[in-house]
């Protein structure tokens, strides 16, 4: 049986007469790009981790990739984002504002386009007093 092969993210053509070779982008940077994306949009708190993602937070490791889901199929790139948004912000606005930040981050750092981006928030952050 054949072994199955992980699709490359990126596999660019050299223009002219030269062959340059192939440019592969690992899953893992594609998700470390859409979540640095995530956090800086106004209004979003947290993004949503696992409990590895949680662990190594503990020890310092700051985790970008974290709440983070891609999917690539024949259609195209489909993006998950789990996240936490701050209190007094609206939802929808902050939604669409994430889902343009990662769509524009995605394709001016790796030239794809993305067939979806969907928005899951799982939270509401209240501000805390700290006394």
């Amino acid at each position: 049986m054949p072994e199955k092969s992980v699709p490359s993210f990126v596999g660019m053509t050299p223009s002219g007469d030269v062959e340059l070779g192939r440019v592969q982008l690992a899953p893992e940077v594609l998700e470390v790009i859409i979540g640095i994306a995530t956090n800086e949009v106004k209004g979003v708190a947290s993004t949503q981790g696992n409990f590895a993602t949680g662990v190594a937070e503990k020890f310092g490791k700051v985790v970008h990739g974290k709440g983070v889901k891609t999917e690539w199929s024949e259609d195209g790139l489909t993006i998950d984002v789990y996240c936490t948004i701050e209190y007094g912000y609206p939802v929808p606005s902050v939604a669409m504002e994430i889902q343009k930040q990662v769509r524009h981050a995605v394709y001016h750092m790796t030239s794809l386009e993305t067939k979806e981006v969907n928005v899951h928030i799982t939270g509401i952050q209240f501000e805390t007093e700290t006394v």
